[in-house]
């Protein structure tokens, strides 16, 4: 019996904490695939420079295509293959898949295997996620989702710098390891050790995901009978397609955090591409330091506002603190693209991380407690097709608006205005940034008419 308290007390905890043993393990699976991944994306990288010839830029940018396009062109369609199998089998399957393709990537020799098993890796990463998503309100009470979603998002974006770390070790290993003759048809060296390891950490997610206590298909009782009969006729998956696509635009909630995230990150995702140029040309400090400075304060920022959400989860109106957040986002970024200074300029992009981070985890709890079970899993293919596009385009819009406008301002007003006295100069980057700012602020706007068109009578 005194042996029996000791683990009692551990599952307590975890229970506590994790909302079930069940998510537990699941989030266990997900750090280990997530720092392998990132180990594998820094080794990526690397090959397509290595084994780009004269021209690695290419190779890098057909890589980054190859990780980013599948997302935008399939996203929604994996939402619609996920709803009609079993979340639990599709999972394994995607890690077991992953693992093989790993496993294949020391061999390869040219650009355009890299790019196929980018393809494919981006392929089962698709039907993953949603999967994974979906399959979180059935392992925990409704009332810790918030505090399991601000976890999941330390799982995935946490274990970078560990990564990073775990980088420089596989290359000192990986040189003891070459002077061992009996394994050189293995091709060891940096980035073949990270795919190897990435490959185990999928093949350990995969095991311990089989082993979880999932249910096989929806759980309603229309559900079940949806799915029952579910035929594979193009008409009837067109149907199915247009189906998940009319709920999230009809759905009030799940249509209010499209919107916020979808126009916010359109925003708040140029101060990635636009950070070193801020730094040098505003701030006059040196463009990598600003922006390493700017990418810690951020992160800093959004471990903050997810640790306030999993201390306060059982006192959040969520929906109010969610649109709080996406006007505190646009207010923040404006405010630290005008400030003079490298501090208090990345004190405030740390004021973005907490609003970013709270946004992000309370738009995913609001989705799993809204959708339907039948429909989940192409809600979040939705979301992820959404924000892909979103991301893809602040990359795009931010440095080609900052051309432009640097253009404007230096013909009109020789990049330097006077506000009260106060010489402020108006670089196309910070005119870009400020316009960043006000997209964020109209998401905002957005989100609460999407809210009060919702809560009119006779609206869906």
């Amino acid at each position: 019996m005194a042996n029996d308290e000791p683990s009692e007390a551990v599952a307590t905890r975890i229970n506590r904490v994790f909302g079930s043993s069940q998510y537990f393990r699941l989030w266990i699976a997900q750090i280990l695939s997530s720092g392998g991944d990132w180990l594998a994306l820094f080794a990526i990288l690397i090959t397509a420079e290595r084994i780009g010839g004269g021209t690695p830029e290419a190779s890098v940018a057909y890589v980054m295509i190859a990780r980013f396009l599948p997302g935008l062109v399939f996203g929604t369609a994996a939402g619609v293959l996920v709803d009609r199998w079993d979340r639990k089998r599709t999972m394994v399957v995607c890690d077991v898949g992953r693992a093989v393709t790993l496993l294949w990537l020391p061999f390869v020799d040219f650009v355009w295997q890299l790019v196929l098993a980018s393809l494919i890796l981006e392929g089962f990463a698709l039907l993953w996620a949603p999967a994974k998503e979906s399959s979180v309100p059935n392992l925990v009470p409704r009332e810790k989702l918030t505090g399991v979603n601000s976890l999941s998002l330390v799982a995935a974006y946490g274990t970078f710098p560990l990564a990073a770390g775990a980088s420089i070790g596989l290359a000192s290993l990986a040189t003891v390891i070459q002077r061992v003759g009996a394994v050189d048809f293995l091709r060891i060296d940096a980035e073949s050790m990270a795919f190897y390891l990435d490959a185990a950490t999928f093949i350990a997610s995969a095991a311990i995901i089989s082993r979880l206590a999932l249910p096989r298909g929806p759980q309603t009782a229309s559900g079940r009978a949806a799915a029952s009969t579910r035929v594979w006729a193009p008409e009837q998956v067109f149907q199915d397609f247009r189906e998940g696509w009319s709920y999230i635009f009809l759905n009030p909630t799940v249509r209010t955090v499209n919107v916020a995230l979808a126009v916010g990150l359109i925003g708040g995702g140029m101060i990635v591409p636009l950070g070193p140029v801020f730094a040098e040309d505003v701030l006059n400090v040196d463009g990598g330091d600003g922006f390493r400075a700017f990418m810690v304060a951020l992160g800093i920022g959004v471990a903050i506002g997810v640790a306030g959400l999993t201390l306060r989860q059982d006192r959040l109106n969520k929906e109010q603190v969610f649109l709080a957040a996406v006007f505190g986002a646009g207010a923040c970024l404006f405010v630290a693209t005008s400030m003079s200074t490298l501090v208090g300029s990345a004190l405030l992009v740390g004021g973005l991380g907490v609003c970013a981070g709270t946004v992000y985890v309370l738009g995913i709890t609001l989705l799993q407690e809204s959708a339907t079970e039948e429909l989940r899993a192409r809600v979040f293919a939705g979301l992820f097709t959404l924000v892909r596009s979103s991301v893809m385009l602040a990359l795009l819009l931010g440095p080609a608006s900052a051309l432009f406008l640097n253009g404007l301002s230096d013909k009109f007003f020789d990049k330097d205005v006077s506000i009260l006295g106060f010489d402020v100069i108006i670089p196309g980057v910070r005119l870009t940034l400020w316009l960043a700012a006000l997209i964020v602020v109209a998401a905002g706007f957005l989100t609460l008419a999407s809210r009060q068109g919702a809560a009119r009578p006779g609206r869906p």
